[in-house]
């Protein structure tokens, strides 16, 4: 799984200072340094939430072009990374609300059931680790990514702003328009439902 992105950019205080100087005097190759600065980690960001690259690639573009005509209000508070990655994530879930019209389908079948006396049918058993699991890091990675995108985008998403792109259920909430409270139920919900999706690989110990 790729790293979340930080909250971070490279450089010191002082070079990310001088360049949103020179950007807020609309320096033409301060704009571009900062694309060359940013761009591919916002790709992985933006991809992660559409799953395309072609809408990734608009979602980046459209981040940018925010980014770059709000620029003079940007007072600092926070890394420009940091900013850009905020930017970033409301242009792809923008893209992803227009894309979607259809309904949204259900999660309950990756949940977990319960019988009459409301225990746990299947439940969960430990994990076995496998003997060469410093080696098989990628395969899971691509694992836990497959299992992911398996869930309703409801789901899915806040699953990644959460846990992937280490946003607080604030944040979260804004971003997706939505209430903390909608926020903590579905993050619950998508936990559950991971696990029911990843609990068959590890308990025969093939990852």
């Amino acid at each position: 799984m790729e790293e979340p992105a930080p909250s971070g950019q490279p450089g010191t205080n002082s070079d990310e200072a001088a360049l949103l100087a020179r950007m807020q005097v609309t320096d033409a190759a301060a704009f571009e340094a900062c694309v060359r600065m940013h761009c591919g980690r916002l790709l992985v960001v933006a991809r992660r939430i559409l799953r395309n690259d072609e809408d990734a690639n608009d979602a980046v573009q459209d981040a940018f072009l925010s980014a770059f005509k709000g620029i003079s209000q940007f007072k600092g508070q926070s890394l420009l990374g940091t900013w850009l990655h905020r930017i970033v994530v409301r242009a792809a879930l923008g893209r992803l609300r227009r894309r979607n019209r259809h309904p949204e389908r259900s999660i309950e079948d990756l949940l977990p059931h319960f019988g009459d006396d409301e225990h746990q049918i299947d439940l969960p058993v430990p994990w076995q680790e496998a003997p060469d699991w410093s080696l098989q890091q990628e395969e899971l990675s691509e694992l836990v990514r497959r299992c992911i995108d398996r869930l309703p985008d409801d789901y899915r998403i806040v699953l990644l702003l959460r846990d992937i792109e280490r946003l607080d259920s604030q944040e979260t909430a804004q971003a997706l328009e939505t209430s903390l409270g909608v926020v903590k139920t579905r993050l619950h919900r998508a936990r559950q439902a991971l696990r029911t999706l990843l609990d068959p690989h590890f308990r025969r110990g093939d990852v």
